[in-house]
């Protein structure tokens, strides 16, 4: 096999690989076994017709694609351990020669790893993002935690209010006449979860059980029954049952049922206090990441072929199926859902098929330019945590690698200290902008003074 690299516009190239005749010659007889029992040939049964009885009926091109099939995969395979480009694209296959008895020669057309140059990437300026906890903050968490907790009662001694699940029957008429639809039977309705059209569930608030009535309301003018949209409506309603929410109360009992650090409702408080500020810090650490990595991006110039962008496209919407196929859904299934198609799909994730892309030249650009590497020992950890993830010894993990996954490994642990490296040299311009503000003041104050001191 040989190889010609053409480099043209827009850091694509053109790979031209020619496979010597003798191979493409067997990789037609071998065409020609494998389909040789589905030909029928008057006079001879299937399987024993002749390969030049076939290929005068049929054309000698009969076995050309398969044989290009079996010979261009290999081929390419060698082309890549032999080209010295960084190729970063599916390749645009076409094929140039072929005819036996001479080499089969095709070309591929591929986008080349482009060249990036960073603009500013230490000491970036980023917002600072606000981890302090708020008491509003303990209280929602806790009512959250006594919400998972509470539980339902029947309710026989009031009438209806906010946030009861009332059992209903009812019947809507426009007009003194009962429309399509409007008609139910033991409904359970939680009062405030505007699970029915406006002014409905607040009409309910202060009914009576077992006593019928009335609900004026107004359909919304976008109303999805295009005959009751904008329409006035009385639906007559019965409660026939009440129930409330009853959650428990915060006290050291309720603590010692749902946490296994905190005895009393004050170490409960500063427990969730701990757990919100620690969630609240790790959100922040990838916003500020983000933010960084966002700002690299903007100072940095690189020209992404589109061709590498396809292909990024194509692999996320290809992730994302066989994420669909694990929860028993077919692509197909999911398009027929939502009303998409596959081009709508490609145009959806193109934006984060961009950015994924940026951000792994940039952080590259900084693993070379900080001359960041990746220890044998940081390796080997991240082997045991793959093993651990896999349920896999780490000897297994590497064997599936091969020498290409560790190459893909050490650069991965290489961009992600690049990252660290990055966020932990930015600047937080809140920081910045109140030195900026004191050094203004303090110039006012100057200023007003030395004013002063000339009246």
């Amino acid at each position: 096999m040989s190889l010609q690299v053409e480099k043209l516009e827009n850091n694509m190239a053109k790979l031209t690989i020619e496979v010597p005749a003798e191979e493409l010659d067997k990789a037609i007889e071998s065409a020609y076994q494998k389909n040789k029992n589905k030909i029928s040939i008057p006079g001879f049964r299937k399987g024993k017709a002749p390969r030049k009885m076939i290929e005068q009926m049929y054309g000698k091109e009969i076995f050309y694609e398969d044989a290009a099939n079996d010979l261009m995969a290999d081929a390419y395979e060698k082309a890549l351990e032999e080209c010295t480009e960084e190729i970063v694209s599916s390749p645009k296959i076409d094929v140039v020669q072929i005819e036996a008895g001479k080499p089969f020669i095709f070309t591929a057309e591929v986008a080349l790893k482009p060249e990036v140059t960073l603009g500013k990437y230490k000491g970036v300026k980023v917002d600072k993002v606000d981890v302090d906890v708020t008491e509003e903050e303990i209280t929602a968490e806790i009512d959250q935690e006594r919400e998972k907790n509470s539980r339902i009662i029947d309710v026989t001694d009031r009438t209806v209010k906010d946030g009861d699940v009332a059992t209903i029957d009812f019947e809507g008429f426009v007009d003194d006449v009962a429309f399509e639809g409007g008609k139910g039977e033991d409904y359970p309705l939680t009062i405030g979860s505007h699970a029915f059209i406006p002014g409905f569930e607040e009409a309910l608030i202060g009914a009576e059980i077992g006593k019928e009535t009335d609900v004026n309301v107004t359909f919304p003018e976008d109303y999805q029954a295009a005959e009751l949209a904008g329409k006035a409506a009385v639906f007559k309603c019965t409660v026939k049952k009440l129930q409330e929410k009853q959650l428990p109360e915060l006290d050291d009992d309720f603590v010692s049922e749902v946490s296994d650090e905190s005895d009393t409702v004050d170490e409960y408080k500063e427990e969730i206090k701990k757990k919100i500020s620690d969630r609240k810090t790790a959100n922040a650490r990838n916003i500020k990441e983000e933010a960084v990595i966002d700002a690299i991006i903007a100072d940095a110039k690189m020209d992404i072929p589109d061709a590498m962008l396809d292909t990024q496209q194509r692999q996320m919407v290809q992730d994302y199926a066989q994420r669909l196929q694990s929860q028993g859904i077919s692509m197909e299934q999911y398009m027929q859902f939502t009303g998409t198609t596959a081009q709508m799909l490609l145009e959806q994730v193109k934006p984060q098929a961009l950015k994924r892309i940026q951000s792994r030249l940039v952080l590259e650009a900084v693993v070379a330019a900080e001359n960041l590497t990746a220890s044998e020992e940081e390796y080997e950890e991240e082997i045991k945590t793959m093993g651990e993830a896999y349920q896999m010894e780490p000897d297994k993990v590497k064997e599936l690698l091969g020498e290409n996954g560790r190459k893909q490994v050490l650069d991965d642990l290489a961009v992600r200290k690049a990252v660290d490296f990055v966020v932990e040299n930015a600047k937080e311009a809140k920081t910045a902008a109140k030195k900026s503000t004191k050094k203004a003041k303090d110039t006012e104050e100057a200023k007003e003074a030395g004013e002063a001191a000339e009246e």
